[in-house]
């Protein structure tokens, strides 16, 4: 049962929520917004059962949730493991609910959030990992986070100069996976390949030009240990002082007539290449 109702946008508590759609607020309060059954879903599950998140340390936690009736009704899984975690729901019209939403079409549920991130001494052994470098595109960062979720990866590092992972479209495009893995958020990218190396990895940077073709450093055992991934700037990759940080610039094979492909889909392909290798390594 919800809480408290709400019905106007002009609320004090629902501007206050409203304002977590900019990066100044979100980072002033350590709040962001979980839009969506799914991200919900999922931000109640690693904030529930025994209080722990997946990877270690304490939970973060959902500290409320906003419902249209027919969103109450027909996610009905949601508002139990709201009620079960004493998450409280507030009811709000659909008027106050397109106010909250950064959709087109909003699908009635939002939840307020604490930050997930966690700081990069806090990240234990690593296997697999994505470092983000200069990635600007909110959708794309967001793909990789759920790329690098579903190939298994250990951690993924925003750099300094990359998006906010709180970012409404990141949040939606990871799927679910922010609350998945450890994030690391604003570290440079020289510490970032650092503490990679201090955990025993090898580091690659992914680059289209690069002079190493992924599959020829498959095949030569470079990926069957830990592996740091390092994806650059959608429109103009990675820098030739990042490149030099890592142990060399490696590019996708392209086979086809194709120019190049995009950063997530490049992504997807030097992650599950690599958790594919240290899978039969």
């Amino acid at each position: 049962m919800a809480s408290h109702e709400f019905t106007s946008v002009r609320s004090p508590r629902i501007k206050g929520v409203r304002r977590l759609a900019k990066r100044t607020f979100r980072q002033r309060e350590r709040r962001f917004l979980a839009e969506g059954p799914q991200a919900v879903r999922e931000a109640l599950a690693a904030a529930g059962g025994a209080g722990r998140s997946p990877y270690g340390g304490t939970a973060p936690g959902v500290v409320e949730v906003y419902a249209t009736t027919e969103a109450m009704q027909r996610h009905l899984d949601l508002m139990d493991a709201a009620h079960t975690a004493g998450v409280p729901v507030h009811r709000v019209s659909l008027d106050v609910m397109t106010e909250l939403a950064q959709t087109v079409t909003p699908q009635g549920v939002i939840a307020v959030c604490e930050f997930v991130d966690v700081p990069l001494d806090g990240v234990g052994d690593v296997r697999l990992a994505a470092v983000l470098s200069h990635v600007r595109d909110p959708g794309n960062a967001g793909t990789v986070l759920r790329t690098a979720d579903a190939a298994g990866a250990d951690v993924v590092i925003f750099t300094d100069a990359s998006v906010d992972p709180y970012n409404g479209k990141c949040v939606r495009a990871s799927a679910g996976s922010l609350f998945h893995l450890p994030i690391v958020v604003g570290v440079p990218v020289a510490r970032a390949v650092d503490f990679l190396r201090e955990r025993g990895a090898r580091v690659w940077a992914a680059d289209g030009g690069g002079p190493r073709d992924l599959h020829e450093v498959a095949d030569g055992g470079d990926l069957d240990g830990p592996v740091g991934w390092v994806f650059g700037n959608e429109a103009w990759g990675l820098p030739e002082e990042t490149v030099r940080l890592t142990d060399g610039a490696v590019s996708v094979p392209i086979y086809g007539g194709a120019e190049s492909l995009n950063l997530a889909t490049a992504a997807a392909v030097c992650l599950y290449t690599t958790a594919r290798q240290q899978r039969r390594s």
